[in-house]
């Protein structure tokens, strides 16, 4: 009877999770129908002065269409979508925690293209690049043409060739055709967002989106301007450059988005971001800047397309403001030869995260404004109060960083940290088998996926997937890395009920070298005693994040609408009727995004402080002494010719499962080619190479049984 009541009370569940989904689906679709009909002549000159007579000037102004058709339907998308991800979490908890094959996108989901400007592009990502670049032009087609129909000559404009009002239509159109750029750029980068994970993505994983839509955004906003700039040089008319309209356009606020965006995109490639990674960091905040110049550029009514994404992105990153207020907890640390440092914390037992999930750290005794990610090692199903992540050092931070955590005198570090963020499914561990290929410390994300495999083999009925891990290393102290495949902390792992083969090589060594001293192959392990003014990770808005962070959306855009109406009505409308003249045009679009801002500080405030002084009582109760324990010799020290006996079965286990080869690397083609089985899931994580070649091998006409699996490593 109980099982009979369990199964009515799920199907009830997912028939809720299907009307939410189909819901959302069906109010998105009519979101984009409205993008799409938004250029034609009809709309413009039928239907957008009907629409414009329906809402009340005094109340909302002429960004009213906007508002209701363009930022509306988003909103509602993001108030259902918590309500949905609350259910969806609900029902994994009421259930065991596994993730359902998404067959029926296996074919979506295969590298279609592997392209140096692009990276490794899928089918499904095909198809949204190829949408999203014919909307664009499907805007700009038809805003041109209604130009063309409808000539506008302004003062002036009578006495000009045809040849330069056409250059003039056109870079304007092409400014239009940006606004469309605008309008999605930020929904990617939102951390926090019930967006995104509706459609299966992060903001990690569609960073890639981020980085198109920003091209975008940066080519037709270099056409705009230069367009305008030729076109005043040309007509003697280059004083427009400099005028800040108080009824219209302001060009010189446009001018000076464009400066900063153009620092931002000249930092932002994929070289820069790696070779100097602050300076990609610094000149990308300029973000805000820009931002604010564009839409003062382009007045409050067409604010109102990209309302949605600024909103959304400036709730999240408050959000994120007030959770690295807080001091995170670092219970221990393992530092490994080779410069390799795994960082543990502490950790409520309410969060939960996926594999393969990111954390955003900062070190304010490093610097107080640099945010690194780093991809979380530990297993949220083995280590349920803890929260570890592995870095390597590298550049200037982390290398900062390391020689902190190996000094002697220290007994206390102050860490902040954002997220985890995560994958919004790991179906990849439903795979027969896994192939997981990694360069250097690009086998970080492993770790979690290989401890769940684990978990789940020792905990599950049924098949896990047999796992090949092929790892590739310059030198033998980086053996010492898959210590990292065990946690250290808790109960001894059982391996004897997976199938676990580990191909290492090393690349820059042609033998095993003995250790000339044993202790610099040991894992030496740094214990932290908890210290009153740290705390454990917790949700940032509680145990019903989605649940408070719809409420925030719903409660903070009504304040917006509100506090909107009354400005309008009681301060803008009387300034336009008893002068006989339009409102400041930059002092509207500034009225909006200062309600905006309020709106968002204050009820997310009032939410996140009821949340954190629940989640304070929780907390007492996870403070514990620990004793430290002496150092061990790592099964790593033990693969690269050190000294010393393994302590304990689990290592044991590893160590015969590990095959090391030197002097050369792996043939990755042979090895996947031979994979055997019908559904192989492969996946790439090291440099931008390897993932480029593993994506090629996977899209081969021949290895129809390999199933590459994308997920974002790199940033």
């Amino acid at each position: 009877m109980e099982g009979l009541i369990k199964k009515l009370k799920t199907k009830r569940s997912m028939s809720s999770l299907a009307l939410l989904k189909l819901t959302c689906l069906l109010v998105f679709l009519g979101w984009m129908v409205v993008w799409i009909v938004l250029p034609l002549e009809v709309f413009k000159y039928n239907w957008l002065p009907k629409l414009a007579e329906s809402f009340n000037p005094t109340y909302i102004g002429e960004q009213g269409v906007n508002l209701f058709f363009l930022t509306f339907p988003v909103m509602l998308i993001a108030v259902l979508g918590c309500f949905y991800l609350h259910l969806k979490d609900k029902r994994e908890s009421s259930l065991e925690r596994t993730s359902s094959p998404q067959t029926h996108l296996a074919m979506l989901r295969r590298p279609l293209l592997v392209m140096g400007p692009l990276g490794v592009v899928t089918a499904m990502e095909l198809v949204f690049l190829i949408m999203g670049i014919a909307l664009v032009c499907w805007h700009f087609g038809h805003y041109y043409y209604v130009s063309v129909k409808h000539p506008f000559m302004g003062h002036g404009r009578e006495h000009q060739k045809k040849w330069q009002i056409t250059l003039r239509t056109v870079s304007l159109r092409l400014g239009y055709a940006s606004n469309i750029s605008w309008a999605f750029v930020f929904f990617p980068v939102i951390r926090l967002s019930s967006l995104l994970p509706l459609v299966g993505l992060t903001s990690e994983s569609s960073i890639k989106y981020h980085i198109w839509i920003g091209q975008v955004v940066m080519i037709t906003s270099a056409l705009h301007s230069a367009g305008f700039f030729i076109y005043w040089a040309i007509v003697s008319q280059l004083y427009l450059a400099l005028e800040w309209s108080k009824t219209h356009v302001s060009n010189i606020a446009g001018e000076i988005s464009w400066v900063f965006l153009i620092a931002m995109w000249i930092t932002s490639f994929a070289y820069t971001r790696r070779k100097s990674f602050e300076v990609f960091f610094y000149t990308h905040q300029l973000y805000a800047l820009a931002t604010f110049f564009y839409v003062v550029h382009i007045g409050a009514a067409w604010t109102m397309q990209l309302l949605p994404g600024i909103y959304l992105f400036t709730l999240d990153r408050y959000l994120r403001f007030l959770q690295s207020r807080s001091r995170a907890r670092l219970t221990s640390v393992r530092v490994l030869p080779g410069g390799t440092v795994e960082m543990t914390f502490s950790k409520s037992r309410g969060l939960r995260y996926n594999v393969a999930s990111n954390l955003f750290v900062s070190v304010p005794k490093i610097s107080s404004l640099q945010w690194h990610p780093f991809t979380v090692s530990s297993n949220d199903n083995m280590e349920p109060d803890r929260l570890s992540i592995v870095f390597k050092t590298g550049g200037s931070w982390t290398t900062k960083l390391y020689k902190e955590l190996s000094s002697s005198s220290l007994d206390r570090l102050e860490v902040s940290v954002e997220g985890p963020y995560g994958p919004a499914s790991t179906s990849f561990i439903k795979h027969e088998s896994l192939v997981l290929i990694s360069g250097g410390s690009g086998m970080t994300p492993y770790i979690s996926i290989i401890r769940e495999i684990i978990h789940q083999s020792n905990t599950q009925k049924g098949k896990v997937p047999k796992v090949v891990l092929i790892c590739a290393f310059k030198h033998a102290a980086d053996l010492t890395m898959l210590d990292l495949l065990l946690p250290a902390e808790s109960s001894p792992a059982d391996l004897s009920n997976i199938q676990l083969e580990i191909q290492a090589y090393v690349t820059r060594e042609d033998q095993a070298q003995p250790a000339s001293n044993s202790q610099d192959m040991l894992v030496h392990t740094k214990w932290f005693k908890p210290s009153p003014l740290d705390s454990p990770i917790t949700p940032v808005l509680g145990h019903n994040s989605w649940l408070c962070l719809c409420l925030i959306i719903a409660s903070s855009f009504v304040l917006f609408l509100i506090l909107l109406a009354i400005v309008t009505q009681y301060y803008i409308y009387p300034i336009d009727k008893n002068t006989n003249s339009l409102y400041d045009f930059t002092s509207w679009v500034v009225w909006d995004m200062f309600l905006m801002c309020i709106s968002i500080i204050f009820i997310s405030s009032i939410i996140f402080f009821i949340q954190k002084k629940k989640m304070a009582a929780l907390e007492e109760k996870q403070i514990m002494n620990v004793e430290v324990p002496t150092p061990m010799t790592s099964p790593g020290s033990w693969l690269c010719g050190g000294g010393g006996e393994l302590e304990s079965h689990p290592y044991q286990s590893l160590v015969q499962a590990t095959q090391v080869h030197y002097g050369g690397r792996p043939n990755l083609q042979k090895i996947l080619l031979e994979s055997k089985g019908d559904d192989v899931g492969v996946m790439a994580s090291g440099p931008r190479g390897l993932r480029h070649d593993v994506a090629r091998i996977c899209s081969g006409c021949g290895a129809t049984n390999l199933h590459f699996e994308y997920l974002s490593f790199n940033w």
